[in-house]
């Protein structure tokens, strides 16, 4: 038993301890070089602070749509509904959402609305959609706003985000950062 005991007590210590404090530290240190020190971008629009890398609740006719968030956007309390695809409460909520997306867009079909619009993200934080889901956008904003669709789909040709060294993820855009775009638009 004692040879067992031991190495297994001795492991237990050095990853504590590793785990605990090197491999922290590290993080930390290297959180050190991203923006803001790793407490997240932060950018000011009219004297309001916002965590450009959390998502914001915007419901607006006159915005762009956020992902839906299981958590109502509380960067407190992060996580997803945790309910299943063929769960009824889910799929009813999942139909309404995209009811109500569709009445506010009657431009669009059904078959073209994207997923991440009608459904919440695991965090429930998810600060971006894909640019075809900025695109599907466009008629009522351009209707709401009375501006001229190019000028709207230039935003968000300007706003979008390649992927990491051009192959690693999808083409994005940061919701937050595409209507504070939008509302400098004029």
């Amino acid at each position: 038993m004692k040879t067992n005991s031991i190495p297994a007590l001795r492991l237990t210590l050095f990853c504590a301890v590793f785990f605990a404090g090197v491999y922290t530290m590290s993080i930390l240190g290297i959180a050190q070089f991203a923006p803001n020190h790793g407490k997240g971008e932060v950018v000011t629009f009219k004297g309001k602070s916002y965590h450009i890398n959390v998502a914001q609740k915007f419901t607006e006719d006159k915005y762009f749509w956020s992902r839906p968030s299981a958590v109502d956007y509380n960067a407190a309390g992060s996580g997803g509904s945790n309910k299943g695809t063929n769960n009824p409460d889910y799929l009813a909520e999942v139909k309404t959402r995209i009811d109500t997306f569709l009445l506010k867009n009657p431009t669009v079909k059904r078959s073209e609305v994207p997923s991440e619009l009608v459904t919440a993200s695991g965090s429930g934080l998810d600060p971006n959609i894909s640019v075809e889901g900025a695109n599907v956008q466009v008629d009522r904003i351009a209707k709401t706003r009375n501006i001229d669709k190019e000028k709207i789909l230039a935003v968000i040709q300007k706003t979008k985000q390649e992927p990491l060294l051009g192959l690693l993820g999808t083409e994005k855009i940061n919701v937050l950062a595409l209507n504070i775009a939008l509302d400098q638009l004029r």
